[in-house]
């Protein structure tokens, strides 16, 4: 039996006293009291400034001006945290004050199309690990809000050919559907939009929601298959899943 084993067992008198001694040991920490707590919070708006200042210059410097060799058009007042990988050639156009919230991802399959298309509308803000697949065209809209962890992708990623799969060939061409993401709509953490997919303007998909169907404006959709659970406008959703006016409210039938 090892001597690592034997300190966590701590078994008999010596290993036990040791035992303790090195518990001791490890949750020793340097006091931080009256006295030094000043000192140690100037050090921690000395080291955040660091931090913030180290991280301007390398977003100046080396992430955005990588950023932008890669994209078509970008507008003015780009925001940035950190280079996002990229995945195969294309098209990548961004909108005027468009932000890149932490790490996003942009992949494009370029068997079927040179330089499939990806574009971001005005003031659309993409948070951290989104991951948007390309094979034709993905467009999101002006002032939309992906969480982080979204996934959009217009293709499937391989054939439903098990056969087709095994010798590693991608997603047939009439499998590849255009994503449509209209204004001001609001994406939750972890949600999905597969294929074919078009979300209507200042519609809501919320978190871990997975949308295989287009979605029309002004609703809140969920779930997996996401349906629609909310309308936010002065439409309704009939029995057939279409949006119709209300019927005006009728008040009590007055006696002749």
């Amino acid at each position: 039996m090892n001597l690592v084993v034997r300190l966590r067992r701590g078994e008999g008198p010596f290993w036990a006293r040791l035992k303790s001694i090195a518990k001791a040991v490890l949750c020793f920490h340097l006091p931080v009291g009256p006295l030094s707590r000043p000192f140690f919070a100037s050090l921690y708006l000395l080291h955040v400034a660091g931090r913030e200042v180290g991280l301007w210059l390398l977003r100046f410097f080396w992430f955005e001006p990588l950023l932008r060799s890669q994209c078509a058009s970008v507008g003015t007042g780009l925001r940035m945290e950190k280079l996002p990988y990229l995945n195969g050639r294309g098209k990548i156009m961004l909108g005027a004050y468009v932000e890149l919230s932490g790490k996003p991802s942009f992949t494009f399959l370029n068997r079927w199309k040179d330089m499939p298309e990806l574009n971001v509308g005005d003031y659309s803000f993409l948070g951290h690990d989104c991951s948007i697949a390309v094979g034709s065209s993905v467009r999101i809209g002006r002032h939309c809000l992906l969480a982080s962890g979204v996934s959009i992708a217009d293709y499937d990623g391989h054939p439903v050919d098990a056969a087709l799969r095994r010798i590693g060939r991608p997603s047939p061409r009439e499998a590849i559907l255009p994503v449509v993401i209209g204004d001001d709509v609001w994406i939750g953490r972890g949600a999905t939009i597969l294929k074919g997919v078009s979300i209507g303007d200042r519609s809501i998909v919320a978190a871990q929601a997975v949308v295989t169907k287009s979605v029309p404006p002004d609703v809140v959709v969920a779930g997996n298959p996401a349906r629609i659970v909310k309308t936010l406008s002065e439409f309704e959703i009939n029995d057939e899943g279409r949006m119709t006016r209300p019927s005006p409210a009728r008040g009590p039938e007055s006696s002749p």
